[in-house]
């Protein structure tokens, strides 16, 4: 028999809870990143609580649906999403509607803001291969090296078509997001170590390679793959942004001496003196570091850390197996988003442009996450348990 619940049991409100901490955390850093630099005097507090409120409707929306009409639309909504990126890859640049910014075409540039198709497109995905995984396991309930190979095989399919459009925006950044997420589903779905290790430890050798092609072997990446000298420095800044202070190293420069200029307890609110450039998006992790030092970025990541727990929490929870899928893939989405992010700030990683989830300034970014949020806020929502009238152990 199933057990009713009402909504107030069935609302995830420690989930509301820590959205609440990042909406705050986001419009204290916002409103002191745009008191200095080229946004100054920008009204971006009130764009980013509006965005939070269209962020809310969205997870109100998406929270009313059952797991099992996502489970219906996967590939109807995969399609969608696909659509919009070749609408923007066909549609010239020099229409203001997709006009490049920062050379990159991967904005629809709309009367109420910029609109990224690919910050969607990745929720999007992890409902199309949530599907297909759960639907390869339904047909193949034996499982053999054979069907593990298929199974592989469709997720690259899936993966390849809307990482084309993306990669030629060109957008590195969330390419990688879509590998992430991509590698923790391929590992849910249990996909056996005997392919898997292969895989990895050829991508990490194929990674070095071309890294240290990069270092020692410039010229001929130029001659036989058309690779270009600013492509080079991005790469020779992250691991010497001294030596490239006056253009590509720059950036990271004045991260790194914001973050290690607020030492423990930081400048306090609005006591920035290092001038970061684009600190209200990107960089949003600077400003708090600079201003509340490592007292304050270490409860920044905790609170990271708790939304992930709590993720986890529930997916391990769920027994759906569409659900769990869709979780994992929405976990692996944000954590690579935080480790990135932050990483890239503190010269951890190179320099992608990813933004800081729920805090750094930016309409599309954060409505595609309260939109995977919001996912999770119908799996918890419509989670069914159920009563036995007798207990196997009495």
């Amino acid at each position: 028999m199933e057990n009713k619940k009402g909504f107030a049991d069935r609302f995830d409100w420690t989930l509301a809870f820590i959205i609440l901490l990042f909406l705050i955390v986001s419009l204290l850093a916002i409103s002191s990143a745009v008191t200095t630099g080229q946004y100054a005097g920008y009204n971006f507090v009130t764009k980013q609580v509006f965005w939070y409120g269209v962020g809310a409707v969205i997870v109100g929306l998406v929270m009313f649906f059952e797991p099992e009409q996502y489970k219906k639309m996967s590939w109807i909504i995969y399609g969608f999403g696909v659509f919009l990126l070749f609408v923007l890859f066909i549609l010239p640049g020099s229409l203001d509607l997709v006009a490049p910014r920062n050379n990159a075409k991967s904005w629809f540039h709309l009367p109420i803001g910029d609109i990224q198709p690919a910050e969607f497109m990745k929720t999007f995905y992890i409902l199309a291969l949530a599907r297909l995984i759960t639907k390869h396991h339904e047909l193949n309930l034996m499982k053999t090296i054979k069907t593990d190979l298929i199974l592989l095989g469709k997720i690259g399919i899936t993966l390849l078509v809307p990482l084309f459009f993306i990669l030629k925006q060109p957008d590195l950044g969330t390419a990688l997001v879509f590998l992430a997420i991509t590698a923790a589903l391929v590992i849910v779905a249990g996909i056996t170590w005997k392919i898997i290790l292969p895989l990895l430890v050829g991508s990490v050798t194929i990674g070095a390679s071309l890294l240290w092609m990069a270092l020692y072997m410039q010229d001929f990446l130029e001659d036989k793959f058309g690779l270009q000298a600013y492509q080079f420095a991005r790469i020779y800044s992250w691991l010497d942004p001294y030596s490239y202070a006056a253009d590509e190293g720059m950036h990271l420069i004045t991260s790194l001496n914001a973050i290690g200029s607020g030492e423990i307890f930081g400048k306090g609110y609005g006591g920035r003196v290092v001038y970061v450039p684009e600190n209200h998006t990107d960089f949003i992790f600077a400003v708090i570091g600079e201003e509340y030092g490592f007292i304050g970025t270490s409860i920044v990541i905790s609170i990271f850390f708790l939304l992930i727990f709590h993720l986890t929490k529930i997916t391990l929870q769920l027994k759906d197996a569409y659900s769990t899928y869709v979780c994992a893939g929405i976990i692996a989405m944000i954590t690579f988003h935080v480790f990135e992010n932050i990483g890239m700030t503190i010269q951890l990683l190179p320099i992608t442009g990813i933004p800081l989830p729920f805090i750094s300034y930016g309409g599309s970014s954060l409505m595609g996450n309260m939109l995977a949020l919001g996912l999770v806020f119908s799996m918890k929502f419509h989670h069914k348990t159920y009563m036995f009238a007798k207990n196997e152990d009495e």
